[in-house]
């Protein structure tokens, strides 16, 4: 956060001489150059800052007004009357006769300006606007930093770390700090002092205090600004980012498409010898990334979200938006993963619901279904028993060549 320098600007060193109205035009300069902060904003909060010590000090009866010169930077304290025959409130109301005296074509009911500056009023004013102004800038920085900072939501921040508070990870962004809370922290991952750390933009949220950003390392919008940094084709947009399934610390998965035909998607990805993903691979400390081929095809899309494992056959049911999907049994570990998280990410991708089966469970439960229906005689007649041909019941073609071991 900035820190007000009050060398920088002699109205905040404590005193206010008549001689020093050009060394503070000059201060406000330089803090609208150093800080960014608009040097109208600065002389409104000390316009503010005299108006109000000038009310605690001298009372407040009157209606007062106070210019100060953009120029010159010189301070007078104006009264502010209204023209009247009969004035009933001196602090309020001047004569008529009196007002003319100001300026001779002033009317009734007129406002004249009468200058009370006085003689002490730069030493008394000063103390009570060191506060006024400190506070002020220090407002205009904050609202500086949030405009920043939420125009950064949903993107990616570099940061050093500086400290632990409560479990949160405070890190530096420059210009503001951010809490790495421990829900978007990476499960494993060590977080060390002055280590410099790529985090995601969650939320930004103004408090009375400095703006609060809060920062993640889990959130799969990460994954996605690696890539878009990482990869010209999806940062031009030939190549489109279709979802994300990730657990973070551990796998991610990541659809892509490509627009143009000549473009594969998943190469563009991986780059030359992997580097694109090992890039991103080493800034998420080792997370395994699988790159899927998105397709609108859904049994494609299913087969191709189970990788590395290999799929034989996917069936789909749309009502219940569920898919049965066979895979070799050398595979079916591959495929389920380790605590389930491969079939578990790539039913988050795709969205469907996914059974995972061997194929020689697959082959043990038709077997199953065959030798249970012949085993209930008492249900059929013996005509029927006699002219049935489980060759017919149950033809060929239902079961691929495949579903056989070769003999």
């Amino acid at each position: 956060m900035h820190s007000i320098n009050t060398e920088e600007c002699p109205l905040l060193k404590g005193g206010y001489s008549e001689d020093m109205g050009s060394e503070l035009i000059q201060a406000l300069d330089q803090l609208e150059k150093e800080k960014g902060i608009s040097k109208d904003v600065l002389i409104e909060a000390i316009e503010a800052a005299l108006l109000s010590a000038y009310k605690k000090s001298f009372g407040t009866a009157q209606n007062v007004r106070i210019l100060f010169d953009r120029e010159t930077g010189e301070v007078k304290v104006f009264a502010l009357k209204k023209v009247t025959s009969n004035p009933e409130n001196d602090y309020l109301e001047i004569s008529l006769e009196n007002a003319r005296r100001i300026n001779a074509t002033l009317n009734e009911n007129d406002i004249v300006e009468i200058e009370v500056t006085p003689k002490s009023f730069g030493r008394i004013a000063a103390q009570t606007a060191k506060q006024v102004v400190v506070q002020r800038i220090r407002e205009a920085e904050r609202g500086i930093i949030y405009d920043e900072f939420s125009n950064k939501e949903s993107d990616i921040v570099n940061g050093i770390v500086r400290r632990s508070e409560k479990k949160n990870i405070i890190i530096d962004l420059g210009k503001a700090e951010a809490i790495l809370p421990p829900s978007e922290q990476t499960p494993g991952e060590e977080y060390h002092f002055n280590q410099r750390i790529k985090t995601y933009i969650v939320e930004v949220k103004k408090t009375t205090k400095s703006p609060q950003i809060i920062v993640s390392r889990t959130h799969p919008g990460l994954v996605k600004r690696l890539f878009e940094l990482e990869v010209p084709e999806i940062y031009d947009g030939i190549v489109e980012i279709k979802g994300i399934a990730r657990e973070a610390g551990s796998r991610t998965k990541i659809a892509v498409y490509s627009k143009d035909e000549n473009v594969d998607p998943v190469g563009a990805c991986v780059g030359q010898k992997g580097a694109r993903v090992q890039a991103i691979v080493d800034e998420l400390r080792g997370e395994k990334i699988d790159i899927i081929k998105w397709s609108s095809n859904a049994e494609e899309f299913i087969s191709s979200s189970l990788s590395p494992a290999q799929v034989v056959r996917v069936d789909l049911n749309e009502e219940e938006k569920s898919a049965r999907v066979v895979v070799p049994d050398y595979q079916l570990s591959l495929a389920i993963g380790k605590e389930g998280q491969n079939a578990r990410l790539a039913a988050k991708l795709t969205g469907w619901k996914i059974d995972i089966k061997s194929e020689s469970q697959i082959r043990a439960a038709i077997e199953n279904q065959m030798f249970t229906s012949l085993a209930e005689p008492d249900d059929l007649e013996e005509s029927d028993l006699e002219e049935s041909d489980p060759e017919e019941d149950y033809p060929e073609e239902d079961y691929p060549e495949e579903d056989y071991p070769e003999e």
